[in-house]
């Protein structure tokens, strides 16, 4: 999925006493740069204390950016991630918080737009990027990416007035999503469809209760989180009924996914092993119920298994929790 979105202000926990809420006829130039940083900015600029570590499972300190740190590039778009009272929360954060504190590294936020955390992993500014990335072949490329802590399917953001739940619905409409999103290329394929990118979601919402969009396709826990927790925007969120091989990441089922530098093989593998022992304590069903994640499908695997022959080998299987 995602992909990336933007609902700080409305979805992290605020640090402040005095909260912000979208409003509906705001333009992107307005609001964008405030409401994505009144909250989380404070906290993440916090220093973080230097540790020693040592891994049970090599006996040597993990490689990190800077010693004992894990610096995590995120946006802050809950339900995946936010920063509050020095620690990560949101369902990614919270996983990553558990990872963490089980190899014995604490974490430096560096909160950042979207688009910029894979350049960060990439340039090895930090050592993970986390906030519902969804997996695909070609970011497997240019990352590695870790096993999922929680799977998806991508839907429709609409208004209240209409019902769309297949890509045919959104033929001849205004379209908008979030700039980086891996279905992009196949949003574009669909006749007569007019899209519109956006910084963040924020953004997105923002035009679609304004009218200026039809639609829109964002992530969708971040999506579900935002429409549950703001009934008066009369928006409602359609998972696609479609499962069409032409169009396989807005269609099929996604895998939430961290993101590493392709040289960190080390901290790549102690990662797996603690999101390996989250499932298989069923830890990611408790998390998710936080954030009002509760169905089977953020948390049971349907279909087949795209990552096999990829970044992954045949042998390896999808971790569940019934």
């Amino acid at each position: 999925m995602s992909q990336r979105c933007h609902f700080s202000a409305l979805f992290c926990y605020p640090a402040t006493p005095r909260p912000h809420k979208i409003a509906a006829h705001s333009t992107q130039q307005q609001t964008r740069g405030h409401i994505m940083r009144t909250y989380l900015l404070a906290g993440a600029v916090a220093a973080c204390a230097f540790l020693s570590v040592t891994t049970p499972a090599t006996a040597q300190p993990l490689k990190t950016v800077e010693p004992g740190v894990l610096t995590v590039a995120f946006s802050g778009d809950m339900p995946g991630t936010g920063w509050q009272d020095g620690r990560m929360t949101g369902y990614d954060g919270e996983v990553l918080e558990r990872v963490a504190r089980a190899l014995n590294l604490k974490i430096k936020p560096a909160l950042m737009e979207w688009s910029g955390t894979i350049a960060s992993v990439q340039s090895g500014r930090v050592d993970i990027m986390a906030g519902t990335m969804g997996w695909t072949a070609q970011r497997a490329k240019i990352m590695t990416l870790s096993d999922p802590i929680q799977y998806f399917k991508n839907g429709i953001t609409q208004t209240e007035k209409t019902n769309w739940t297949r890509l045919k619905d959104l033929e001849n409409k205004k379209v908008g999503t979030i700039t980086g999103f891996s279905f992009i290329p196949e949003l574009r394929k669909l006749d007569g469809l007019t899209l519109s990118l956006y910084d963040t979601s924020d953004a997105a919402v923002r035009d679609l209760l304004a009218g200026r969009i039809d639609a829109v396709i964002g992530d969708p826990p971040v999506m579900q989180y935002a429409l549950s927790r703001n009934p008066d925007w009369k928006l409602k969120f359609n998972a696609f009924e479609d499962n069409d091989p032409k169009f396989p990441l807005l269609t099929g089922m996604g895998q939430v996914v961290f993101g590493m530098n392709k040289d960190s093989e080390a901290l790549a593998s102690a990662v797996n092993a603690e999101i390996a022992k989250l499932w298989k304590e069923c830890a990611m069903r408790g998390i998710g119920k936080t954030y009002g994640l509760e169905q089977d499908v953020w948390y049971v695997p349907q279909g087949a298994n795209a990552r096999h022959g990829v970044d992954r080998p045949e042998s390896w299987s999808l971790p569940a929790c019934p």
